[in-house]
């Protein structure tokens, strides 16, 4: 139990593992000019939701990867498996997951929300470039609503809306694609805590 709580401590001063592989990995893209966000649950404690993850989500370019794999694989990062997008951080032991630009949340399939270019969806945070929250909770949304193992997602926005109080107009800001479902979890996040 200790250890759990340890872990859990770390994670809550920024301190984890995660945390520093964030800013590792962060660190490389920029040393190789890739534009990246993070995005995933690192981009959720950015925006004022924190919950603990144990990998980080990364968007960047096709070229963006095939730039940062041919510098840094056998540096500190191994392919998951060979020709996928995942590598692990060999120093933290911690997994970072590659979303392509381009490519679609959750299902994979054609939606009209996709994995946006980093330089047109990312915002300067204190350790790293993280997703805007627009865009974060757009690809949420996708995510969830296309792909059933992906609820979590969707408890992801929810729990956003509830713990920071997001405004209802936040809708406008978003996808068509995703707005009805914004507004039916704000909804669902207008109450109050329970004592």
């Amino acid at each position: 139990m200790d250890g759990v709580l340890e872990r859990a401590g770390a994670y809550f001063m920024g301190q984890s593992p995660v945390h520093r592989a964030a800013e590792e990995i962060a660190r490389r893209l920029e040393e190789e000019g890739v534009d990246y966000a993070i995005a995933g649950a690192l981009s959720l404690g950015f925006h004022g939701y924190e919950r603990m993850t144990d990998d980080v989500d990364v968007i960047v370019t096709r070229e963006g990867l095939d730039r940062f794999k041919e510098a840094w694989l056998g540096r500190g990062y191994v392919n998951l498996r060979a020709g996928g997008k995942a590598v692990r951080d060999t120093v933290h032991n911690v997994r970072i997951d590659f979303l392509l630009a381009g490519e679609f949340p959750g299902d994979g399939k054609p939606k009209p929300v996709v994995f946006p270019v980093p330089n047109t969806a990312a915002e300067a945070g204190s350790r790293y470039r993280v997703l805007s929250l627009a865009r974060l909770i757009e690809l949420k949304l996708a995510s969830g609503m296309s792909a059933p193992h992906r609820a979590k997602d969707l408890v992801d926005v929810q729990e956003l809306i509830h713990r920071t109080g997001l405004p209802r107009e936040l809708a406008g800001a978003l996808d068509l694609h995703v707005r009805a479902r914004f507004l039916e979890l704000w909804e669902i996040a207008q109450h109050p805590d329970d004592d």
